[in-house]
């Protein structure tokens, strides 16, 4: 009995007293993790093999599988193929030109009616037809507002032009008239206004009825009249800016009464 009790150890020795824990900062948190994250899996593996699978998927795959598979010769329409001569391979048709594969299966998954889809599409392009109707009506109506503005900018240079060509005839007209000793013009508007005016001047010029009005001719109407008088009486062409010798020198070194004629 003292022998037994000699044996065995003493709760006081060195064995038991200098035994070390393993107290390393954060040891039992990380047992813990990995723990839970065995159970998580373990329980991840059972609702796999468990999980039942829904009647869209099985359909897919039964579908997926059949279509992966050819036709055999337990097929009805296959085998009244084979009966007629057709060989798995063979394109379709008595030349021989039609399609090898089976037409594609298109899975209708969406709730919309049918033709739901085409009609989405039509409506898709008349909606980008009449954007591009607008795109174009816009355009057009750029392009017309351009023309028109330069229509109306040609239209106002041509203005100026006829009224600087007209300015110079009515000088050249009252220097030439000035040099023939003609005191007045044979229209009041042959020659140049002077800035100042009296007022009987005016008075004179209402009064006068059998003379022409400034206001009832155009500028073009003035210039072809007052250039045709420089040529008939003085022989004299503004554009050239030459007063000829005579009808005969004028009309054969003169391109024309007009200033398009000597462009």
């Amino acid at each position: 009995m003292k022998l037994n009790m000699a044996e065995e150890e003493d709760y006081m020795s060195d064995s038991f007293i200098n035994v070390q824990e393993d107290i390393r900062p954060g040891l039992p948190m990380l047992r813990q993790i990995r723990e839970a994250r065995r159970k998580e899996e373990k329980q991840q593996e059972a609702n796999l093999k468990n999980r039942q699978k829904s009647l869209k998927e099985e359909e897919r795959e039964r579908r997926d599988t059949g279509l992966k598979n050819a036709l055999g010769c337990e097929n009805k329409g296959f085998a009244l193929l084979q009966k007629m001569g057709y060989k798995s391979g063979q394109a379709l048709g008595k030349s021989g030109d039609g399609i090898i594969e089976p037409i594609p299966l298109n899975v209708k998954t969406g709730k919309s009616g049918i033709g739901h889809e085409a009609l989405l599409k039509r409506k898709a392009e008349e909606k980008l037809e009449s954007y591009r109707r607008k795109i174009h009506m816009k355009n057009q109506a750029e392009e017309r507002a351009a023309v028109q503005f330069r229509m109306r900018l040609k239209n106002k240079q041509d203005e100026m032009k006829l009224e600087g060509d007209l300015k110079r005839s009515q000088r050249a007209c009252q220097q030439l008239d000035t040099q023939k000793n003609i005191q007045v013009p044979r229209e009041a508007w042959y020659w140049l206004k002077p800035e100042e005016e009296t007022e009987e001047e005016e008075e004179e010029e209402e009064e006068d009825e059998d003379e022409y009005k400034s206001e009832d001719l155009s500028v073009l109407e003035k210039l072809q009249i007052l250039t045709g008088y420089l040529r008939e009486e003085h022989l004299y062409c503004i554009w050239c800016g030459t007063a000829y010798e005579d009808k005969e020198d004028l009309s054969s070194n003169c391109p024309g009464p007009t200033s398009a004629d000597h462009d």
